[in-house]
């Protein structure tokens, strides 16, 4: 008998489903909260449609200032995780993270919405997100009419840094890589002081490290990738392995500073140690730190933001933020 329900065609676990007449249901990243003022974390947020042509979005954060700024905050641009295909700025999950990174570091935040695969395959979330730097530099220009109060009134532009957790670490490196003011487009002037990378999303074609011995999973992140990247370079596309011929060096970073951070039960963490082995051993000649959680897993700290690993993570981001302050 048939359940008029339609035949599922591919299932992207544990995202989302395609079916057979071309419907999307994602089952994870859906969950949304509206922006406002944040009594635990002591922080407002908006949300503003920075680039209406193709819909790109952002949720901005700022402390709740009871007093006159006496000195502009750093401001870090952030850019979600998810696989490319799930997630926003209004992710409840997101939402609660990024309240907290901001009252705990003392900064501007402004979370990137960028489009989603399957609907906008990739390259699509890196050319929104670059789409979104170019609005962010736009405020570097002075007595510019029509720009962003907050990013006017309250950051100091020579403090800002890109951000990501997953698919956004991934993001960030890549945004990183196009900001490099030696090889930068000459129509942005942005300059990244440092880069936050959290359990970034890399991959390659050959197995490394508890890749190998882990196939089930293994599996699951290939299908991820197939299913958001029609490319025919397949798992050692440059855009998810940054190691393979092809791939710009990460010598060519643009910024001073780059904290990388991995989780040890996570099947991506022998990708982002990787990563920091290289650009340390690259001649990029920046300062790097590197954080290994134990016993925690995937983006652990975004879905149980209360535990004290992720408490003490936040703290060791916001230290990162604001180590040249300290010094």
């Amino acid at each position: 008998m048939d359940s008029g329900k339609p035949e599922i065609s591919l299932e992207v676990l544990p995202y989302l489903r395609v079916y057979k007449d071309g419907t999307i249901e994602r089952i994870a990243g859906t969950q949304v909260v509206p922006p406002g003022f944040d009594a635990d974390t002591n922080v407002l947020s908006k949300d503003i449609l920075i680039i209406p042509e193709i819909g790109v979005s952002a949720r901005i954060y700022r402390p709740n200032l009871t007093n006159k700024l006496v000195e502009k905050l750093p401001l870090l641009i952030y850019f979600h995780g998810g696989a490319y295909c799930i997630s926003s700025p209004s992710d409840t999950y997101y939402h609660n993270s990024l309240n907290k990174l901001v009252a705990e570091a003392n900064i501007i935040a402004v979370s990137v919405g960028y489009r989603l695969a399957p609907e906008h395959p990739l390259p699509t979330a890196y050319e929104d997100s670059w789409a979104a730097l170019h609005w962010v530099a736009s405020h570097t220009v002075r007595d510019r009419e029509g720009l962003e109060e907050w990013l006017k009134d309250y950051v100091d532009f020579e403090r800002v840094f890109l951000a990501g957790d997953s698919a956004g670490a991934n993001i960030a490196h890549h945004m990183a890589l196009r900001l490099n003011p030696l090889v930068s487009e000459p129509t942005i002037n942005l300059k990244i002081h440092g880069i936050v990378m959290v359990h970034p999303y890399f991959w390659g074609k050959e197995p490394i490290g508890v890749e190998i011995s882990d196939p089930v999973r293994k599996a699951m992140v290939d299908t991820w990738w197939d299913f958001v990247c029609p490319s025919d370079k397949g798992h050692d596309d440059p855009l998810i392995n940054p190691f393979v011929d092809g791939s710009p060096n990460l010598v060519e970073l643009g910024c001073r500073e780059v904290f990388v951070t991995v989780a040890e039960k996570d099947i991506l963490r022998d990708r982002g140690k990787l990563y920091h082995k290289v650009l340390v051993n690259s001649g990029w000649g920046g300062t790097t730190q590197f954080y290994e959680t134990e016993g925690e897993d995937h983006v652990f700290h975004i879905f149980n933001p209360n535990c004290e690993k992720a408490k003490s993570l936040i703290k060791c981001v916001a230290s990162f933020i604001n180590q040249d302050k300290l010094r």
